[in-house]
């Protein structure tokens, strides 16, 4: 999605620095080689634009991901951004750091104030691993209907039809979920319940050059095609949406805020 760099409240930049929480005995402990596996399995993954990971190497970095836990990034349950009666008011926009990015993949951290939102948003020709780090957050999620046709195949500011494919909240920690170029969600969008920190893996990365803009959705349930025709599906369960791009909505500018837990070793 678009993102804008700028300044940041210094209670959501503590999130980041290199500090030790206080030391219990009850305390998960950063595991030094966990985000060097994942940045090493990323680097055999992703193979560049146009491609998709195989299955086995999908189960890879969902196992490896599953492992991740807040410390190996550099976060605790106790910093600031994740007390909301100790966080400064006024600190409402969404932000992001990046632990590394190259042409093939990048691994980025998002951090949702409590309410604060991802709009719906797609990932063109990406596949995608989201692993909830802290917090409880909604994600909404959709396929298109007819994957085969393409966004140039509609109307400007014509709806198109898609297959809602999550509608939940999820509560860290819980398993990575994966999104493809055309299935598994890959429109989605986050509203933080809590404050939450969300990792995200993204192969290729977006590239407004290479094609892979992000488009914004606005959505409208739907039960039917059209007044007067028959129904969507016959499939129980099954639930679908009008989705309409819009302008990239004016709240949806992050803050960029620079990474500073631990780094990956890129022998490269």
């Amino acid at each position: 999605m678009k993102i804008k760099a700028g300044y940041v409240n210094g209670n959501v930049h503590k999130m980041i620095k290199k500090k030790r929480c206080k030391k219990r005995a009850n305390r998960t402990q950063a595991d030094p080689m966990g985000l060097q596996r994942l940045f090493v399995s990323c680097r055999e993954v992703f193979k560049g634009p146009g491609t998709v990971p195989c299955s086995s190497d999908v189960q890879k970095m969902c196992h490896i991901l599953d492992c991740i836990t807040p410390e190996d990034v550099g976060l605790c349950k106790d910093l600031p951004f994740f007390k909301p009666k100790s966080r400064a008011r006024g600190t409402s926009r969404v932000a992001y750091t990046t632990i590394y990015q190259c042409k093939n993949f990048s691994m980025c951290i998002f951090f949702l104030p409590p309410t604060g939102v991802i709009p719906l948003h797609n990932h063109p020709g990406m596949t995608v691993f989201s692993k909830l780090l802290l917090g409880t957050v909604h994600i909404k999620a959709y396929d298109w209907a007819d994957p085969t046709d393409s966004d140039n195949s509609v109307g400007p500011n014509q709806p198109r039809l898609a297959k809602l494919k999550a509608d939940n909240v999820f509560t860290a920690p819980c398993d990575t979920s994966v999104l493809y170029p055309t299935s598994g969600g890959n429109i989605h969008s986050f509203k933080a319940i809590t404050p939450c920190a969300i990792l995200d893996v993204l192969g290729p990365p977006y590239s407004n050059e290479d094609g892979r803009d992000c488009s914004y959705y606005r959505d409208t349930p739907c039960t039917s095609l059209s007044s007067g025709e028959t129904t969507l599906s016959n499939e129980e369960g099954i639930s679908y949406g009008l989705l309409e791009e819009i302008e990239m909505p004016v709240d949806s500018l992050m803050e960029g805020i620079e990474y500073m837990g631990p780094q990956v070793l890129d022998s490269s």
